[in-house]
């Protein structure tokens, strides 16, 4: 029999998408339907005098113009929901789908004009007479809690948005038995989502029929579904959220945005569809980003570089407004201490507000900030004591034989964060073993030799996936003989169809090409979660095989009825069930499926449901810990600052893998992410908060032109947590990319004494610590 589970199935999704056939919301058309464009302020920070839509309201094929005050919504003066409330947030401070009286940055949401065109409501928009009162703006998350800093909003006496601490160990003790104190200060750069496909969303309202029916480019359907029946104080059931083919989320579209308000609730004033596509400029505006973050830490250690302790201030930009509670800023702390066995934590985060764009979790969320920055602890220590970072790393590790090994710190929900398996010392030997560690001295010194400069850097890192509570399936056999399996988690590209199919193919022995698939459409499964945090493998995966289970059990009870045979006797396998050593006593999945869906004067077998289907919300029973090493080896041209990545290294514990091909996909999709990160993007502010890098001729993407080869040798450790031993792999390339490159630079360059405290690292930045390294040495 052929087992599907851990085979390099071809992506089921491709064909469809390969050939022009995928559904995304720019290709839906319903009759009737309009256009929408929003105006959106220009300014970081101003008061709102007076709005005047006269004279685009007089504009041909214009059918609307509407602003906060003419929504047709219980109370216009309610800002948004809070997704995600916690008692840290000191401020709860979110925006109204259009703003009334005050705007707080620059792409904030002012107007809607509904027109025949998109280009006619373009044009209506520039009609449109807005009279701002320009405010101070605060941009610099580093000096918004200065006594002269100014409010990011009118009213408030302080930027501070809220403030959390994670503490562990006694860490006044650490630091007073340390042989070394090492500190490090450090930006994270603020950068962005930049999916392929833009958001989008599409509304139509039938008051007498289904209600209201939004199409949105969305990773949560079930949370849009939620926030918009609440924020109308409407039934959900009345309220149905499509996603149909997402071209790509990342995190910003898992947000609620104020546009899947007020596309919804205007289609209803107009009684038209209304659909509203964003364009380019719109996304790094108007869609959230991530970071700023500064560091500033402490590290304790032995003479051996064993760490002790570490301790610091995080102060995170949260821009103007707090969409979605603390999550980010959670995500950046409670991946400390990374993969260490460090005894003794104290951090405290400041989110702090500041007039830009909002910030939210994009790929890994908080965890590539707080990987990065205990990794550069370690290359500190490394630096200071002159031991080879992958030895400073070695003597610190959690070792396997510690698992399950609970850190000390806790996740949002107070529970503590516990690793549940892995290997770190022998995944950082696989990944050493695979970029020929050991041979870079060679490397480098006939480089030298030429007048190149080659470094090599090392990182690791954890992840904290499947994040619950559920993430349900139905799997159901159609009288066909063919499987349909439903879901709520929304696909970005990630390949659910292919994955969901190869674990239910093995549980009912059928081919993956017959097992049928739908998902996020919230009236077709009755409730889920989201596509974040690397969860659906973790959580849909061990639904789908429960559900898939029962079925099983149900088929071999009602065929050994059928066949008057044992169970233990009977094989399935092809679609059918058969005796064993007798072939042609036999009953299609079909067939038995037929028997459970009888019509008018038919009967259910005695001791049978109708219809041979069985749901399932069985997820993980924790979040499993997905773990990886990276080396990187680079080339710094001294002369620009060019940096080369040359080779790419990847040694990646996910668990048991469903689809290796997939895992791979995954990976090396991450890492490109995170070598943008690192070396490539940049969303600029100036000092009166207008963004200065809003096009992909100043804002840069990395080209495939520029990325290495990225080797991957994989370690599946199984998870205890979930019965196939899976964890997440959405996300591991990206998070610890950045301090690997980062550490290479700096070895490339350890000539020079040049030290990283921000990155993107690009020409003009490295060439002036470069420069500043000689001026000293000839001083």
């Amino acid at each position: 029999m052929v087992r599907y589970t851990g085979a390099e199935v071809q992506r089921m999704e491709d064909p469809r998408l390969l050939t022009g056939h995928g559904r995304f919301v720019d290709d839906i058309h319903l009759p009737g339907m309009l256009y929408a464009a929003f105006l959106r302020s220009s300014h970081a920070h101003a008061r709102i005098r007076s709005i005047d839509a006269s004279a685009a309201l007089a504009l041909a094929g214009v059918h609307g113009v509407f602003t906060q005050a003419d929504l047709a919504v219980p109370d216009t003066a309610q800002p948004m929901n809070q997704l995600y409330p916690s008692p840290v947030i000191h401020q709860d401070i979110t925006q109204h789908p259009m703003a009334t009286d005050e705007v707080c940055y620059v792409g904030q949401t002012v107007a809607l004009v509904a027109a025949d065109s998109r280009a006619i409501a373009e044009d209506a928009l520039a009609l449109i007479a807005v009279d701002y009162e320009p405010l101070p703006a605060v941009v610099d998350c580093r000096t918004a809690q200065a006594d002269d800093a100014p409010m990011a909003h009118v009213g408030t006496d302080t930027n501070l948005g809220g403030q959390l601490r994670s503490a562990f160990g006694d860490i006044d003790e650490a630091f007073a038995k340390a042989d070394h104190v090492f500190s490090a200060s450090f930006m994270q750069h603020r950068g962005g989502c930049h999916a392929m496909e833009t958001r989008g969303v599409l509304a139509r309202d039938e008051p007498y029929g289904e209600g209201l029916t939004i199409w949105s480019s969305t990773q949560c359907p079930y949370m849009v579904r939620r926030a918009l029946a609440n924020y109308l104080g409407e039934p959900e059931g009345r309220v149905r959220i499509i996603a149909p083919d997402v071209g790509g989320g990342f995190g910003p579209k898992a947000g609620f945005y104020p546009e899947e308000i007020v596309i919804p609730v205007v289609a209803r004033q107009l009684g038209r569809p209304l659909k509203w596509i964003e364009d380019r400029r719109e996304h790094f505006t108007a869609t959230t980003g991530q970071r700023d973050q500064q560091w500033d830490l402490e590290v304790a250690c032995d003479k051996d570089g064993k760490m002790l302790g570490l301790r610091g201030v995080i102060t995170h930009d949260n821009g103007a407004y707090m969409p979605y509670g603390a999550l980010l800023p959670f995500t950046s702390i409670t991946p400390l201490p990374g993969s260490y066995a460090i005894p003794a934590l104290d951090v405290r985060l400041d989110v702090v507000f500041t007039n830009t764009t909002p910030t939210t979790p994009v790929r890994g969320a908080g965890r590539p900030y707080g990987i990065y920055a205990v990794e550069r602890m370690v290359e500190t220590i490394a630096r200071e004591l002159q031991i080879e970072s992958a030895e400073v790393r070695r003597r610190n590790f959690v070792r396997s034989d510690q698992m399950p090994y609970e850190t000390g710190a806790k996740l949002r929900d107070g529970m503590p964060v516990r690793y549940d398996s892995g290997d770190y010392h022998a995944c950082q030997e696989k990944a050493l073993e695979l970029a020929d560690y050991a041979g870079f001295a060679a490397r480098r010194e006939a480089a030298r030799a030429e007048g190149r400069y080659l470094g090599i850097g090392v990182s690791a890192c954890i992840e904290d996936t499947g994040v619950g509570p559920y993430e349900g399936s139905t799997v159901r056999i159609e009288p066909s003989g063919e499987v349909m399996v439903r879901t709520g988690a929304a696909s970005q590209g990630q390949g659910h169809h292919t994955m969901i199919a190869q674990i239910v193919a093995d549980q009912l022995g059928v081919r993956p090409d017959d097992v049928l698939f739908e998902a996020a459409d919230t009236a077709k499964f009755p409730q889920g979660v989201g596509t974040i945090g690397s969860r659906v493998t973790a959580n849909v995966g061990p639904s789908s095989y429960d559900a898939a289970s029962q079925v099983r059990e149900t088929v071999l009870k009602l065929a050994a009825e059928t066949l008057e045979a044992a169970e233990q006797d009977l094989e399935l396998e092809d679609g059918e069930v058969r005796v064993a050593g007798a072939p042609d006593v036999k009953v299609t999945l079909g067939e038995l499926a037929m028997k459970l869906a009888p019509m008018s004067g038919g009967k259910v077998p005695a001791g049978f449901k109708p219809s041979l289907e069985a749901t399932s919300y069985l997820g993980s029973s924790g979040s499993p810990i997905a773990s990886g090493s990276n080396v990187a080896e680079v080339e710094v041209d001294i002369g620009t600052g060019e940096v080369k990545v040359l080779r790419y290294s990847v040694a990646h514990d996910c668990g048991i893998m469903i689809n290796p091909m997939m895992v791979d996909g995954q990976i090396i999709g991450g890492v490109v992410h995170g070598i943008g990160n690192a070396l490539f993007e940049r969303m600029i502010y100036d000092d009166q908060g207008q963004p200065l890098t809003t096009n992909y001729g100043e804002y840069l993407l990395p080209l495939a032109s520029e990325m290495p080869h990225i080797d991957i040798v994989h370690q599946e450790t199984p998870s205890p947590l979930n019965p196939l031993g899976v964890k997440g792999a959405g996300e591991g390339g990206t998070i610890p990319a950045a301090p690997a490159i980062v550490a290479a630079i700096e070895n490339a360059l350890s000539d020079f004494g040049v030290v990283i405290d921000y990155y993107p690292v690009d020409p003009q930045y490295l060439t002036g610590l470069i420069d500043a390294a000689g001026a000293q040495a000839a001083e």
